[in-house]
């Protein structure tokens, strides 16, 4: 089996990276480091799965939640992604790109996850995917009246995109760093988030 590991910066996955975890027989893992954003990560998912053949992808990072059961260090796998930016103003009001009745699906659906024990016991959200991630109470209010969001990310979605074009099984799996809430670093446990991630991956890689 080979297997492709995304992440957006090398501190999600360094832990992982470092520990390399015991793998079954035959077993192959390779890393790309996409940086920060959608574009970055869907034009270098898309590469890397253009150029090699895998057998599943998987994308590991942090978010923050909109849900407040999901608290700091919890760890999701984030089975519905839209891009929630994509769409019009018209004056007040927000226009998505279904409203607009333009050919472009901004909604993507891991209908046919892995079959991974540890990835099955992880709770199953929507998230949604940013160019600027939410601090302002106002544009929080509506971005969840929009689409009642669980999580976000700045990449979840455009990863999505590139496994589903390219038909290899995939799976995005996040520890949420922090609530989303009027911008507030002090009580954000990105430490936390990222130690309980990698060790997440570490078993769901022992298991594939």
């Amino acid at each position: 089996m080979r297997i492709l590991i995304v992440a957006a910066t090398e501190d999600e996955i360094a832990s992982l990276v470092a520990s390399r975890p015991p793998l079954p027989v035959g077993t192959q893992i390779e890393t790309l480091i996409t940086g920060v954003g959608m574009i970055a990560t869907a034009a270098k998912t898309a590469r890397a799965l253009a150029l090699a053949r895998y057998d599943l992808a998987l994308n590991f990072g942090v978010c923050g939640s909109f849900d407040r059961r999901l608290q700091p260090g919890r760890v999701v796998h984030v089975v519905s992604d839209r891009i929630a930016e994509l769409g019009a103003e018209d004056n007040e009001t927000f226009l998505t790109i279904e409203e607009l009745g333009l050919p472009v699906d901004p909604v993507f659906v891991n209908s046919h996850p892995p079959d991974n024990e540890l990835l099955g016991n992880l709770p199953a959200v929507s998230g949604i995917t940013v160019n600027t991630v939410h601090g302002n109470e106002r544009s929080i209010a509506a971005i969840a009246r929009r689409f009642s969001p669980q999580v976000e990310s700045m990449e979840g979605a455009a990863f999505m995109h590139a496994c589903l074009i390219s038909r290899v099984p995939f799976a995005q799996v996040r520890a949420v760093s922090n609530i989303v809430e009027k911008r507030n670093r002090e009580a954000w446990n990105l430490g936390e988030a990222i130690a309980n991630l990698n060790r997440c991956a570490r078993g769901i890689l022992e298991h594939v």
